[in-house]
């Protein structure tokens, strides 16, 4: 499903695994080229270390890439099914305050998709993603693996992420 910005923005700030979990999606870029996410320290997602729990981190990083692919490549005419394949995550520094990423692809990523979802049917890579604190120290630094196929005539196109 194509939607604008605006509304997967707040779509995903009360999408109760990241809500509950105090992820606030700051913004996506025009056109789905990036987003911009902000992990809240707070009572609910805090550990005995005072730190913010490892499982909310990377539930933070879990579903963008695969949000970005997906809208770009709808907009794109494709009709894909995208979802985050694996993932990698190292904790640098424990998140004593709010933590702060921002993902982009670039036209090279997607033209590259776009080449290997037309010859091969389906995409799979590795894109990085760092976490920094409000001093802005790296504390968190993942590899996201994003799964794209494009689908074939007469198979459902399910939301997979």
């Amino acid at each position: 499903m194509v939607v604008s910005e605006t509304t997967l923005k707040w779509a995903m700030r009360f999408y109760p695994p990241l809500f509950f979990q105090r992820i606030w999606v700051q913004k996506f870029n025009k056109g789905f080229t990036g987003v911009e996410v902000k992990i809240n320290k707070s009572v609910f997602n805090k550990n005995y270390n005072d730190s913010i729990f490892g499982g909310t981190i990377f539930a933070g990083a879990d579903p963008f890439y695969a949000l970005l692919f997906d809208q770009l490549l709808q907009r794109r005419g494709f009709k894909v099914r995208v979802w985050l394949k694996s993932a990698q995550i190292q904790y640098l520094k424990p998140g004593r305050t709010n933590l702060y990423f921002k993902i982009n692809i670039t036209e090279a990523d997607v033209a590259e998709a776009e080449k290997i979802l037309n010859t091969v049917g389906k995409f799979v890579k590795a894109f990085p993603i760092e976490m920094y604190n409000k001093e802005g120290e790296l504390c968190v630094s993942l590899v996201n693996e994003v799964y794209v196929r494009n689908l074939h005539v007469g198979e459902e196109a399910n939301i997979a992420y």
